[in-house]
């Protein structure tokens, strides 16, 4: 199992092999952190996602396509749950994580950068989606060596490194 970090930034200005995509399920774009991902990896991002996702992706699922301009190899699209609308299925926010990291086994990414899944604009309750992204990211196999989850506020950069730590203390027990 790899290294997880927390990062406090913008998810697209990090050099990783992959950089994972909170996407919708029709897979062509959107707001929030699918909208700064497609802007930043230019025409190419969305030209791959329509060639290779032309029906979308399932909640709960992943796919890879080229990341463009991005300083990454590729993007990892995964679907979260969106609580707001009343998905509110904690394994399926948990398997965007473990699919997104199987997807990279699958690539040979030995480097990865996560957003929160479905803590923007599909609402699930921050606290809880941090809890769900580390637990999973940690009991996850992969041999992915180094693995960030990027926060964009100080705030939620200081809740993900407490939940780190929370659960590194247990696992040290």
């Amino acid at each position: 199992m790899g290294r997880i970090s927390a990062i406090l930034g913008d998810i697209t200005k990090q050099e990783v092999d992959a950089i994972v995509n909170a996407a919708n399920t029709r897979m062509r774009g959107g707001g929030g952190v699918d909208g700064a991902i497609h802007r930043a990896g230019g025409p190419a991002v969305l030209a791959d996602c329509i060639e290779r996702f032309p029906t979308g992706l399932a909640t709960g699922d992943a796919g890879y396509t080229t990341a463009g301009a991005l300083n990454a190899k590729w993007v990892i699209h995964t679907v979260g749950p969106n609580y707001g609308a009343g998905n509110r299925a904690p394994d399926l926010l948990a398997s965007c994580y473990r699919r997104s990291l199987e997807v990279a086994d699958e690539l040979g990414a030995r480097s990865i950068a996560f957003p929160l899944i479905s803590a923007g604009v599909y609402r699930w309750p921050l606290r809880d989606a941090v809890e769900i992204a580390v637990t999973t990211l940690l009991k996850t196999e992969t041999k992915v060596a180094d693995i960030r989850v990027v926060a964009f506020a100080a705030e939620i950069f200081d809740l993900v490194e407490t939940v780190l730590a929370k659960c590194d203390s247990e696992v040290d027990k």
